[in-house]
């Protein structure tokens, strides 16, 4: 009976401990979540393409090369 004690007790602690780290985050604005979520869509978008463009450069390269 001591030993299922301990155990709830070391649970009843994580617990307490993980709603206090909880109450330390600071969640962004909505403001904020939109700007940085336009910010890393545009920057994935414009790198994709920059990639795209040398594949596809690549290719028309090595195509006149071999041919």
């Amino acid at each position: 009976m001591a030993e299922s004690d301990k155990t709830n007790s070391k649970i009843q602690e994580f617990y307490k401990g993980l709603k206090a780290e909880f109450r330390k985050i600071v969640w962004p604005t909505q403001e904020t979540l939109t700007k940085q979520t336009i910010s890393v869509v545009s920057v994935s978008v414009f790198l994709g393409l920059v990639i795209a463009l040398f594949d596809w450069a690549f290719q028309l390269g090595l195509t006149r090369l071999f041919q």
